[in-house]
């Protein structure tokens, strides 16, 4: 899979509440006894604080859900303050998770060093970012990857369809898309663009997902770009355009994410939780759910799977954050 070195929507976090796992003896609790085991009448309680991408929000969320259908006792809080908002409050102690649609950055890490924050990196699901129009646009099915440079390059004045194509129609072109702090836009910029933030900025950014699902389906010449799982909770009003990198148009499929050939536009999704946060027995007790059950979530928030490779991957990765919160 094409994926670039680097890898979204500011609301009020969604609160959800959650609770003891009833067959995590193996997390512990405050009366287990040495081998962490305990009485199936023990229960959890207290906070697990998750904030970050908005992209990844969805699949936290639905992981919260699902642990909430056996856990009555603990709270878990969704935020979305973007990748780079959820790094900030994670490297400050904030957050017992970060969600993100891209790898930490160098100075993102370099923040938690300085904090004392230990963390690993969980990949949790792959991602398609799609690039979307309205419904009711009956003219473009594909464009390549020369077409989305020459819409979203920096500078880039094209502001009607038939400058992109001279078959499409005199449409006004109206843009939509995440804003500077949203890991999508990262990704976007660098994997169209060539690097990281490269973008035209005369367009209608938003870290809210639903506002620019609003001004896409809202105009028949209108295009935006966002993760997959978006486009399938407004598919009634959105069509997702396939995507031509040079060997023809692909859709952005479980199967092209998967196999890599959905290029450039495939993604892994994060997440980081904090090692020290594993002490609460609450924390460890979602992130080993969310470790367990990753294939399920990943399919109910309409996210890609991880392969086999990919899950033994994510479970050493968890391996090694208790390591690191044992040592």
């Amino acid at each position: 899979m094409n994926i670039p070195t680097s890898l979204r929507r500011a609301k009020t976090p969604v609160a959800l509440t959650a609770a003891v796992l009833l067959a995590v003896s193996a997390c512990g609790s405050a009366e287990a006894g040495p081998d962490g085991s305990g009485g199936e009448d023990e229960k959890l309680s207290g906070t697990v604080q998750v904030d970050g991408s908005s992209t990844v929000a969805p699949l936290s969320t639905v992981a919260a859900e699902l642990f909430q259908a056996e856990n009555a006792d603990v709270e878990v809080t969704v935020g979305t303050s973007g990748t780079g908002g959820g790094f900030e409050k994670f490297c400050h102690g904030e957050t017992d998770i970060s969600n993100a649609s891209r790898a930490i950055e160098d100075v993102e890490a370099s923040a938690c060093r300085l904090k004392g924050v230990e963390y690993q990196e969980l990949q949790v699901a792959g991602d398609g970012l799609s690039v979307v129009v309205s419904k009711d646009n009956d003219f473009v099915e594909c464009l390549t990857v020369d077409q989305l440079r020459m819409i979203w390059q920096p500078g880039s004045k094209i502001d009607n369809w038939n400058q992109v194509d001279a078959a499409f129609p005199d449409q006004e072109l109206e843009l939509s898309g995440p804003g500077t702090n949203s890991g999508t836009f990262d990704y976007f910029t660098e994997a169209v663009n060539g690097e990281e933030g490269a973008s035209r900025t005369d367009y209608a950014a938003n870290e809210d997902d639903d506002l620019i699902v609003q001004g896409v389906s809202g105009s028949v010449g209108g295009m935006g770009y966002f993760g997959h799982s978006y486009y399938e909770e407004n598919k009634d009003k959105l069509k997702a355009l396939a995507i031509d990198s040079g060997d023809g148009c692909v859709a952005p499929t479980v199967q092209a994410v998967q196999d890599g050939s959905y290029k450039p536009l495939a993604r892994p999704l994060f997440i980081y939780p904090k090692a020290s946060s594993l002490e609460k027995p609450e924390v460890a007790a979602f992130i080993e759910y969310y470790v367990e059950n990753n294939k399920s979530i990943a399919e109910k928030a309409h996210f890609v799977p991880l392969n086999a490779e990919q899950d033994a991957e994510l479970r050493k990765d968890l391996d090694a954050l208790k390591a690191k919160q044992e040592s």
